[in-house]
C-alpha cells in the first residue's frame, strides 16, 4: 500500500488525521478532472458542473447513509459549521452545549457569535480517564437544561482522538426537542456512519481525511425539514443558473468561480476503498493503533485518556506527554528523526496523536518506539 501513495518514503508518516493523504489513483482522477475543466472551462462551469455535482453528491450520500439531495459539498467542516451558526436564530437566554474536547477553530467560531448575539456556550468538562460511553452520556446530559437549544459535539474528537457516543446523544436530544450538530470531520471511512440512522439535524464531515479524497473536499448534511433555514455564507447566482431541486443546494453549492475537482473526485476515493478491501485495512490499522498505544505508555507512563478498546479508539489515539515545549518537540521529531506526528497544547496538557492508515505497518510503529526509548 505504501507504493500507492505519494508520501515521501523517507518520512515515517503518523499523521493521517490532520490532512489525510491521497492515493495515486485518486490523485490521478483529481488531475483528470482539472484537465477536463481547462479543456472547455465555459461549458464545464456554465452547464456540465451541475450534473457532475449531482453524481458526486449521490455517490457520497450512498456512502454516508443519506440522500444526495440532503448534502452539499464544502471545502472543509469549518465552512460548514460557520454556515450553520450564521443561520441559527439564538440569543440571550439560550445555551449551546458542547464538550471541552472540540476543535479549537469551531469553539472560537461559537464564542465569537455568542459574544455578538448574547447566547451562552457551555463546555461540558470531561472527567478523565473516561470509562464507558454510557457513563460519558450520563455525565454529559447533566449539563442539559431548559435553556439548551443546541448540542454541538464531535463524533471523533480531534485533540483527544476518541470516539464519542454521538448516536445516543442524538437520540436523547431528539426526545427533548434539542437541535444536534455533529462534527464528523474524522468519521467518513474511519468508523461506520449512517446519517439516516443517527438522525442528527446537521452533520458535517471531511472527505480529505480518512476517505483520502483530495484536499478541500468536505460535506454539510442538513435534515430536509431544516434546510429552508440554512442561509449561504456567500450569496451568488443561486436558482438563476443552478437547476438543482432545492434552495439548500442551489444557494450553497456554487458560490462563485472555484475549482470543483476535489468534490468530483470523491466517488473515485470511495471506489478506491471498495477495490482495496478497506474493512480489512481499517481493522489492521485499528489493531496497530491500540498495540502501539500500549507500547508508548510503557515508555512515558502518563495516565491514559480512555480505555484501549474499539468503543473509544479507531485508527488514531492521543497520548499525554510530560514535556515543556510541544512545538519544539514536534520539529525535532521531524527534522532529526523524520517522524511526522502532531504535538499540541490541549488545556493545561501537551498531547501527541498517533494515527495509522493503509500505508503504515509495524515498522513505522517500531520506529516511533525506538525514538521514544532513546529520548525518554
Amino acid at each position: 500500500m505504501k507504493d500507492l501513495y505519494l508520501l515521501n518514503p523517507e518520512i515515517t508518516f503518523l499523521n493521517h488525521g490532520s490532512f489525510g493523504a491521497c492515493p495515486k489513483p485518486v490523485f490521478e482522477e483529481y488531475q483528470r478532472w482539472q484537465h477536463k475543466l481547462e479543456q472547455q472551462p465555459v461549458e464545464f462551469m456554465a452547464r456540465d458542473i451541475y450534473d457532475y455535482l449531482k453524481e458526486a453528491r449521490d455517490s457520497l450520500g450512498k456512502f454516508v447513509g443519506c440522500s444526495g439531495d440532503d448534502l452539499v459539498y464544502v471545502t472543509n467542516p469549518t465552512t460548514a459549521v460557520n454556515t450553520i451558526i450564521r443561520s441559527l436564530d439564538f440569543g440571550p437566554g439560550d445555551e449551546i452545549l458542547t464538550t471541552d474536547q472540540e476543535y479549537g477553530a469551531l469553539i472560537r467560531t461559537w464564542n465569537q457569535y455568542a459574544d455578538k448575539r448574547g447566547f451562552k456556550l457551555v463546555e461540558h468538562v470531561t472527567q478523565f480517564p473516561m470509562t464507558t460511553h454510557e457513563d460519558f452520556v450520563n455525565k454529559f446530559w447533566s449539563d442539559v437544561n431548559e435553556k439548551t437549544k443546541v448540542i454541538f459535539i464531535s463524533q471523533i474528537t480531534s485533540a483527544t482522538g476518541v470516539i464519542l457516543p454521538a448516536e445516543e446523544i442524538c437520540r436523547r436530544a431528539k426526545a427533548e426537542g434539542i437541535m444536534t450538530i455533529i462534527d464528523g470531520a474524522h468519521v467518513p471511512a474511519h468508523i461506520p456512519l449512517n446519517i439516516s440512522e443517527m438522525d442528527p439535524d446537521v452533520y458535517v464531515g471531511a472527505c480529505h481525511k480518512w476517505l483520502s479524497a483530495p484536499k478541500g473536499s468536505s460535506f454539510m448534511y442538513v435534515k430536509n425539514s431544516l434546510q429552508e433555514n440554512v442561509n449561504p455564507l456567500i450569496i451568488s447566482w443561486g436558482s438563476e443558473v443552478d437547476p438543482s431541486p432545492s434552495p439548500f443546494i442551489y444557494e450553497n453549492q456554487y458560490q462563485g468561480t472555484w475549482d470543483p475537482s476535489a468534490f468530483l473526485t470523491v466517488p473515485s476515493a470511495i471506489q478506491f476503498q471498495i477495490d482495496n478491501d478497506w474493512e480489512s485495512v481499517k481493522k489492521r490499522c485499528r489493531n496497530l493503533t491500540q498495540e502501539t498505544r500500549d507500547r508508548v505508555y510503557d515508555i512515558i507512563k502518563t495516565e491514559p485518556i480512555c480505555p484501549n478498546n474499539d468503543e473509544w479508539l479507531g485508527q488514531m489515539s492521543s497520548i499525554i506527554i510530560n514535556i515543556e515545549n510541544g512545538l519544539e518537540f514536534k520539529w525535532m521529531l521531524l527534522d532529526k528523526y523524520k517522524i511526522e506526528m502532531p504535538i499540541y497544547q490541549w488545556k493545561d496538557k501537551i498531547l501527541f496523536r498517533i494515527s495509522f492508515n493503509a500505508y503504515n505497518d509495524e515498522k513505522d510503529a517500531d520506529r516511533l518506539i525506538e525514538v521514544l526509548e532513546e529520548m525518554f
